[in-house]
């Protein structure tokens, strides 16, 4: 079906389709159902009242102590970084047009994770300094593969394969710093590796929700752009958007989101690849499908963090959980467009 509703905000105007509004209101509430799970599963259960209560602030000091302080930060940042990484992947595909075309395949997590190695094995640098340095990781290795593949513009295949040789490389010098490093630095570097919410604050809370509320508004703005680009560059060209401003405009948000997930976080695999095609397949709407994404990720990982804390045997990092099924989807994925005769690259 193509209909759809208009909501006009201001300047701007949504185009929102009805069923791409429930499916996505649906992934939300179980993603926020899930998160009370988590709140109220642990070494010291918490009834579901209370742990309502602890968020409104009329329970014991004990209860709202294990729930606001100990599990909220870490509920909160596996829903925001999913969303997060579930944006950043949407826009990618979208705009290489190639549903591998994520910044976890593309080599932007793995430059996150050599600018946050880099502070912590070669500067002694650790909390906010390590988060700082995989954001600049991100960007720079953003700037590099743009240029690599900038002929005329950047065109979305060139993207995708510059993207992988850099990474390549890249994880061929996180190895070494690893290597090089002590031992109890580098199983500290190993772990951080891995990608984890176990530790997280309020600090990460803040860090990563205040990029999603700095960067929608622009989003919003460049949404329009992002779905004619996903058609071509005729076609974005022929309805008057400067496509190479606009692609450099929505790539470096995607970036971004990116980088600061990754910088909170560490790199979490998959997440941003399986998203965007994921809430598609629900939604049945072409386009990007931001909204759907978001909450497509913000599901995952909070799904994935359950099942590493709750269902497995072992107290695993959500990194573990989303390779482990990531590898599963990337396989689907492949084998689903070979049938197809089709081809990834």
């Amino acid at each position: 079906m193509n209909a759809h509703l208009v909501l006009r905000i201001g300047p701007w105007s949504l185009r929102l389709r009805p069923r791409t509004v429930v499916v996505s209101s649906l992934l939300v509430a179980a993603a926020l159902a899930l998160a009370v799970v988590n709140l109220s599963t642990g070494d010291f259960p918490v009834p579901f009242p209370d742990v309502l209560r602890s968020l409104f602030g009329s329970a014991s000091d004990g209860t709202a102590y294990v729930v606001r302080e100990l599990r909220l930060p870490r509920v909160a940042v596996a829903m925001l970084v999913g969303a997060a990484l579930g944006i950043s992947g949407a826009i990618f595909q979208s705009l290489t047009r190639n549903p591998l075309g994520s910044p976890d395949f593309i080599g932007l997590t793995v430059g996150a994770a050599t600018g946050a190695l880099v502070v912590m094995l070669l500067l002694g640098g650790s909390g906010l300094s390590v988060a700082a340095g995989a954001l600049i990781g991100c960007l720079i290795t953003f700037g590099v593969i743009y240029l690599l593949a900038f002929r005329r513009g950047a065109q979305p295949v060139r993207l995708v394969l510059m993207g992988i040789g850099v990474s390549t490389m890249l994880a061929a010098f996180d190895t070494l710093l690893i290597v090089r490093a002590k031992l109890e630095e580098a199983m500290e570097a190993q772990r951080w590796l891995i990608g984890s919410v176990n530790t997280s604050t309020m600090v990460e809370v803040a860090l990563i929700g205040g990029a999603l509320l700095v960067l929608l508004p622009p989003l919003v703005r460049y949404g329009r752009e992002l779905e004619m680009l996903s058609l071509g560059d005729e076609a974005a060209i022929a309805h008057g958007i400067r496509a190479e401003r606009s692609r450099l405009v929505l790539a470096v948000i995607s970036v971004t989101l990116a980088a600061v997930a990754t910088a909170v976080a560490g790199p979490i695999a998959f997440v941003a690849l399986a998203a965007p095609q994921l809430a598609s397949r629900l939604t049945r709407a072409p386009g990007a499908n931001i909204g759907a994404a978001a909450a497509m990720g913000a599901f995952l990982l909070t799904a994935s963090d359950w099942i590493g804390r709750r269902v497995l045997p072992l107290d695993l990092p959500v990194g573990v959980v989303t390779a482990a099924l990531g590898g599963l989807y990337l396989t689907w994925l492949l084998a689903g467009e070979w049938r197809r005769g089709r081809q990834l690259l």
